[in-house]
């Protein structure tokens, strides 16, 4: 006879091992469109097939499996209703969920069947699966390259508020966000930074992302949007260079290219500003004490970056690796604020 404490430790692992077909029941529910067509009412897995051209005792056992997760509810009538966790899956939600979702159903989500390969070899899973790396693959395919964008963007929805209360942006008049997408960070910090103007610097087919983001934030007079490679060369000049969400992307040499570069861009009174998870950051509790329980997320993020990159490519770092890359680069920490999500804003100078 199993003890309480094994048999409770066996039931969850099976759940840990059951978790990617939960997260493939999601998926599948946002590719074939049901968050939406459940957004104003509740409605049978019947209807719901004919609407979204489904098999309907499927649909309903799909939707079924989400009830005990908290996705939706049954209704005593037998329809199904959003809810509140639900509703994340909404596009229209801040910080969605959706565009995540499209990306682990597509690409990334083939990407991690591959993962034993790369913790046998070393090499990128998405390379091996695309023939390619993830950016050269998304520069080529516009349509995917926006959902990716629409997911970080809907991510970085989850930490600005954290970033701008522990963050002064009003001393910096002129801002680079290096890699900086489709400028959604960008058109945040000039919203709320009235007197500065910026720069979002990307990939050329990434800028009219960009440039329509810019535009429909009625910016247009106080951001730009520049292709550029920051491997190679950044405006100069500015008061601040963001990197947000960037160095995780590349393995060490890599990176150290990106802030040198930064460097080399930087005048005298510039400052460099680095956000990005850190793997020693605050505990769940925002505690950030010795001892606490990590942050799951950072855990995930650093295996979602093995299989995409590779064991030589982007992974989650502590606030001792960023410091060195930093010195390699010819650079120094000036301040490191850990926010309670494990996030980091590192501040550096030119040593």
């Amino acid at each position: 006879m199993l003890d309480p404490e094994t048999h409770d430790h066996a039931t969850r692992m099976r759940m840990l091992l059951y978790g990617q077909l939960v997260s493939r029941v999601i998926c599948t529910a946002v590719r074939l469109g049901v968050p939406e067509a459940l957004a104003e009412r509740s409605r049978s897995a019947e209807e719901l097939a004919l609407q979204l051209v489904g098999h309907a005792v499927s649909l309903d056992r799909l939707l079924r499996a989400l009830v005990p997760f908290g996705v939706f509810t049954e209704e005593a009538d037998g329809t199904f209703a959003l809810t509140a966790l639900g509703r994340t899956l909404l596009p229209e939600t801040p910080g969605t969920a959706q565009p995540t979702a499209l990306l682990l159903a597509g690409e990334v989500g083939r990407t991690w069947t591959d993962l034993e390969h790369t913790v046998r070899t070393g090499d990128s899973a998405f390379r091996r699966q695309f023939g390619r790396d993830l950016f050269e693959y998304l520069e080529q395919q516009p349509e995917r390259r926006e959902v990716f964008d629409r997911s970080q963007e809907a991510g970085l929805r989850l930490e600005l508020d954290e970033v701008f209360d522990a963050v002064g942006f009003e001393r910096y008049p002129w801002i680079v966000d290096v890699g900086g997408g489709n400028g959604h960070l960008l058109c945040e910090l000039l919203a709320r930074t009235p007197g500065s103007t910026g720069t979002v610097l990307d990939l050329p087919g990434t800028v009219p992302l960009a440039e329509k983001r810019i535009a429909e934030e009625g910016l247009t007079r106080r951001c730009t949007a520049v292709a550029g490679d920051f491997f190679a060369h950044v405006t100069p000049g500015a008061d601040l260079y963001i990197l947000s969400h960037v160095l995780h992307d590349w393995g060490w040499a890599r990176a150290v290219d990106i802030l040198r570069t930064c460097a080399a861009a930087m005048p005298a009174h510039g400052r460099l500003m680095v956000i990005d998870l850190v793997t020693d950051g605050a505990g769940p509790d925002g505690s950030g004490t010795e001892g606490a329980v990590p942050h799951r997320l950072p855990a995930v993020m650093d295996v979602y970056m093995l299989s995409l990159f590779g064991a030589a490519g982007g992974r989650e770092r502590t606030r001792a690796e960023f410091a060195a890359l930093l010195a390699d680069a010819g650079l120094e920490s000036e301040e490191t604020k850990v926010l309670p999500s494990g996030m980091a804003v590192i501040t550096a100078r030119r040593r």
